[in-house]
């Protein structure tokens, strides 16, 4: 018995080669647009290694003087000109961030510790402003409330922390 596939090929074999159809390249819009490397609008960035054009036609501004630690990608050998330098490393997560800045941008550890870096900062950031004596509103920080709501929102952060303060002593008397 033949199979549908068998059948199928057999038919093919019988059938003759078709011919390519001629395309007249004249009657074609925007055929050969890049045939003129005078006029290749995709050459600055198609082909760079051979540093045969004009490149970039404008000069580097002068580099950001860092006055903190800025950690670089091993993969880049100059700094951008400018950089944030408004939130240096520090505490844990500064010491996460510069484990992760010795290993490559395409290895997964790299991105992992700079993610748990971010968390680390996170709960970091909670306890500086507790040790300031600023109770955060994570309510209206975190957009769950808007801001215009704030004073609520904050209301309702002391009144759990409260609670959650009172439980807390509450347990710690009764295990006595």
């Amino acid at each position: 018995m033949q199979t549908q596939s068998d059948r199928a090929e057999a038919a093919a074999r019988k059938a003759p080669p078709a011919a390519a159809p001629r395309i007249d390249p004249t009657t074609v819009v925007g055929w050969g647009v890049d045939a003129d490397p005078e006029n290749d609008p995709t050459w600055p960035m198609r082909d760079r290694a051979g540093d045969d054009g004009p490149g970039m036609n404008w000069s580097r501004p002068a580099l950001q003087t860092a006055e903190v630690e800025i950690l670089a990608s091993v993969e880049h050998k100059a700094r951008p000109a400018t950089m944030g330098t408004s939130v240096p490393p520090r505490g844990l997560s500064g010491v996460l961030r510069r484990q992760a800045f010795r290993l490559s941008e395409s290895q997964w550890g790299h991105w992992l510790l700079l993610i748990l870096a971010d968390r680390v900062n996170t709960v970091e950031g909670l306890l500086d402003d507790l040790g300031r004596g600023r109770l955060p509103n994570p309510l209206v920080e975190t957009g769950v409330v808007p801001h215009a709501r704030s004073r609520e929102a904050a209301a309702a952060t002391v009144i759990a922390a409260g609670v959650v303060l009172t439980a807390a002593v509450l347990l710690m008397r009764r295990r006595r």
